[in-house]
């Protein structure tokens, strides 16, 4: 059978990969697209301004 010793190895690998997994999840459906939006926001806004600042 397994001993001590793997039995946590298995544990901290198991938690790494769960970690990791929500960390992903995390960045997918919250900070990337909080940053594509915000990137875009930015352009339209410099667009605007040198549009009104040419009239």
């Amino acid at each position: 059978m397994f001993e001590f010793q793997q039995y946590l190895g298995f544990l901290a690998f198991l938690t790494i990969l769960t970690i990791g997994f929500w960390l992903m999840i995390f960045l997918i459906t919250m900070i990337i697209p909080y940053w594509v939006i915000g990137g875009t926001r930015e352009l339209l806004k410099e667009r605007k301004a040198k549009k009104e600042s040419e009239q």
